[in-house]
C-alpha cells in the first residue's frame, strides 16, 4: 500500500470576506445613531406651556408682592425702586403684613441682564420665600389658535 497525499493546501482560500462584517457594522451604526439623541434627556420634566389665568389674576391683586427687573438693571418692588441689598428685608416686611398666600411674583424684561435677574431671585429667596412665580406674556402665536 502506498501513501496517499492530498493537495488541499492549494485549494485553501485565504481571502477575508468583509461583506458580513460591513453589514453588521452598518446596522450597529444605525442603531447607535437612533438611540444617542434619546440618551441626552436624563431627567424628564413637563414644562408649563403658559402662565395660567389664575396666576395672572393673583399677580394683579393689590396686595400681591411683585418684583420687576428692567433692562437697565434696576429692581422694583411694586412701584418703588429698591437696591438688591434691601430687596430681601423689604420683601420679608411686605410678606409679614400679608394674610394668606406668601407667594412673590417676578417680572423681568427680555433684554435684562441674566445676572441681575438671578441676583433679584436670590434677594427674594433670602426673605424666606418658598414660592416664586415667574410671569411671562403670551405671544401672538400662543394667544391665537393655530389655523389648519
Amino acid at each position: 500500500m502506498g501513501i496517499v497525499k492530498r493537495d488541499e493546501g492549494k485549494k485553501v482560500n485565504s481571502n477575508i470576506n468583509v461583506t458580513p462584517m460591513v453589514d453588521v457594522m452598518l446596522v450597529l451604526l444605525i442603531i447607535f445613531m437612533v438611540i444617542t439623541p434619546m440618551l441626552n434627556n436624563k431627567v424628564n420634566v413637563d414644562l408649563p406651556k403658559a402662565v395660567s389665568a389664575k396666576v395672572m389674576e393673583d399677580a394683579n391683586k393689590e396686595d400681591a408682592v411683585v418684583v420687576a427687573v428692567t433692562r437697565d438693571g434696576r429692581t422694583y418692588l411694586g412701584g418703588d425702586v429698591v437696591s438688591l441689598d434691601d430687596l430681601g428685608p423689604k420683601v420679608a416686611a411686605k410678606l409679614e403684613k400679608k394674610v394668606g398666600s406668601k407667594q412673590v411674583y417676578m417680572r423681568a424684561d427680555v433684554r435684562a441682564n441674566y445676572g441681575k435677574v438671578m441676583d433679584a431671585v436670590d434677594g427674594v429667596r433670602s426673605a424666606g420665600v418658598s414660592e416664586l412665580g415667574l410671569l411671562t406674556e403670551k405671544t401672538d402665536e400662543e394667544a391665537a389658535p393655530a389655523k389648519k
